[in-house]
């Protein structure tokens, strides 16, 4: 197993882009009321420094991993979310809702079914099904199933990561938790940015939506990274 402090000194150099974009975000905080071309590569840069990240460790590497290669392409499918979600008071919610939702599946196949493990799908479940009952009552037309799928999209990619994390006979290693943790924080921003659009204002939502989406892309995009060491039986040894 990668030890946790070989993966900050091997790829932390490398998310440095990153954490300066996210930065950057933070300080400029662009106001939602006007946008523009400017704020929506603002929101999108940190990313895209997610992209360089993946693309920093070579077209090899991409092209021997698959589960990579659909983690770089649910974050470019991302990009484009956040682009719409610039605009989502213009009508394009919708178009956000279905790139998010691409790149859950996308993040779902590259998180592979096996375990199974049903429990963890089963409590998944349960908080799918109890956020949409709270959802539910303020939803309307076309909201109350597009809302619906989306759920079941990214709570499916929740159990997907969950299912990962085997706590016993050694199978525990960092790339799963990392995925596990990007996931479930995934779920906490979508959350949020549900109840704070539908049902009532969230306190500081954006925030809570922006700090908890960053670092749950974050996670994944450096579960990817990790699964060459996975699939190096040298490095494992």
């Amino acid at each position: 197993m990668v030890s946790p402090v070989t993966v900050v000194k091997c790829e932390g150099p490398k998310l440095v882009p990153f954490f300066k974009a996210t930065c950057v975000y933070f300080v400029l905080w662009l106001p939602t009321s006007s946008p523009s071309w400017f704020s929506a590569l603002i929101k999108c840069l940190p990313i895209f420094c997610l992209w360089v990240f993946l693309l920093a460790h070579g077209i090899g590497f991409l092209g021997a991993h698959s589960s990579a290669r659909k983690i770089l392409a649910g974050l470019i499918f991302s990009s484009l979310g956040d682009a719409f979600l610039i605009w989502q008071e213009q009508g394009y919610f919708v178009h956000g809702l279905l790139m998010f939702a691409i790149s859950h599946v996308l993040y779902s196949s590259a998180f592979g079914m096996k375990p199974l493990d049903l429990r963890a799908g089963l409590s998944i479940g349960v908080v799918s099904g109890l956020s949409y009952a709270l959802l539910y009552s303020y939803l309307s037309g076309p909201f109350t199933y597009l809302v619906a799928v989306y759920i079941a999209l990214i709570g499916f990619m929740g159990w997907r990561a969950l299912a990962g994390v085997q706590l016993y006979d050694d199978l525990w290693t960092w790339t799963k938790m990392s995925a596990c943790l990007g996931a479930m924080l995934f779920m906490v921003s979508d959350l949020t940015i549900a109840v704070n659009k539908f049902c009532f204002p969230v306190p500081h939502s954006r925030a809570i939506i922006m700090a908890t989406y960053y670092a749950a892309q974050m996670l994944i995009a450096l579960s990817a990274v990790e699964r060459q060491d996975e699939d190096d039986p040298k490095k494992i040894a």
